[in-house]
């Protein structure tokens, strides 16, 4: 949907100094900091007292400080990195293939840490805490499983739901399109739809029965069919109509609009860049590496754009809020015109 910055690079030296100083544990992974008067390398967020700037090299990864000639830091452990990364991954399989919860104790004891520092070593890197990401697993299961057509009851307790009444909870607000029906181009799904004049031109909103799941700019029914080529597509009526006008009114005059209902779905990080959009609040900017940074993920800047531009409803998840580091607007794929009226309204850096 939007074109991805790929000239958004990690952080300059300049901006790495500052994230050195400022000692920000987000930035753990992204970069080491090489001290060359002591021979060491660290992470960002080491408590050591800061070098001298004049002494300090930054590498992309602890091999590359190695291969500098420096050791690694035995306050803050930065070779652990990798370490880190892999038991995260491990604990993700663990979660991914058992059928029973798995506790918090039983990860660590598995990784080698102990569950305070896994807890936050978990959620540092996925966004999620362990308990929350097995969660969102098991309504993953449960919504494929629905979406085959089986009983309720069988696919609530094959996806790891103790009662229905647990599914239901799990899932108050978010029941819409099942992942399946989504890759499947909407199949089974009804979608009412209809193509508004604004001030910043057509605008196409789409809804299903559980939210928005389409808005754009200068496009129809013609492109709405692409993108959902399997869905039964129906134009107006009247609960559809209260969701447009409050669509309408949140583009008008922008602010919170997290009022509003959403049928989205992405991946596990999408998602969560997507929240992440959704807390910027009007008036203001983040660029890519702080989102990439917000999400726990540093390193992937280019991947937080990637999510930006999978975004299937624009303004509602403020992707118009993103600009690139050194304060340009970056690409929107309906214009940089519509983005700049954007950011005007609500008071933010115009470009």
């Amino acid at each position: 949907m939007y074109s991805v910055a790929m000239s958004e690079l990690p952080p300059d030296d300049d901006t790495r100094w500052r994230i050195a100083l400022a000692k920000d544990r987000r930035f753990d992974g992204a970069f080491v900091t090489g001290v060359h008067s002591t021979g060491i390398y660290c992470r960002p967020s080491c408590p050591a007292r800061p070098p001298k700037r004049e002494n300090v090299a930054f590498y992309a990864t602890p091999a590359e400080a190695e291969a500098a000639g420096l050791r690694a830091c035995l306050r803050c452990r930065p070779d652990d990195v990798g370490r880190d990364e892999a038991a995260v991954a491990q604990a993700i399989a663990l979660l991914r293939k058992s059928d029973e919860p798995v506790s918090l104790d039983a990860l660590a004891s598995a990784t080698g840490y102990s569950p305070t520092h896994f807890q936050r070593l978990f959620k540092r890197a996925v966004g999620l805490s362990p308990a929350a990401y097995a969660r969102a697993l098991r309504r993953e299961r449960a919504a494929e499983a629905l979406s085959g057509g089986g009983r309720v009851t069988d696919a609530v307790y094959d996806a790891g739901f103790g009662a229905p009444s647990r599914f239901y909870e799990a899932n108050e607000g978010r029941m819409g399109m099942t992942p399946s029906a989504w890759r499947d181009g909407g199949r089974g799904v009804t979608i009412r739809w209809a193509v508004v004049a604004t001030s910043l031109g057509p605008m196409l909103v789409a809804a299903t029965d559980a939210g928005v799941c389409r808005l754009s700019f200068n496009e129809g029914e013609a492109e709405l069919r692409a993108r959902f080529p399997r869905a039964l597509l129906a134009e107006g009526g009247d609960p559809f109509a209260q969701l447009l006008a409050k669509v309408v009114a949140a583009v008008e005059q922008p602010g919170d609009s997290r009022h509003i209902p959403l049928d989205v779905q992405g991946t596990a990080f999408q998602e969560a860049v997507w929240q992440e959009l959704r807390r910027i609040p009007p008036g203001e900017t983040r660029s890519y590496a702080e989102i990439a940074a917000a999400v726990g993920k540093p390193g992937a800047v280019r991947a937080a754009g990637s999510a930006n531009g999978a975004n299937n409803v624009a303004v509602l998840i403020p992707c118009h809020r993103v600009i690139r580091s050194d304060g340009s607007l970056g690409g929107y794929a309906y214009g940089l015109e519509i983005k700049r009226k954007l950011l005007e309204r609500e008071g933010g850096n115009p470009g």
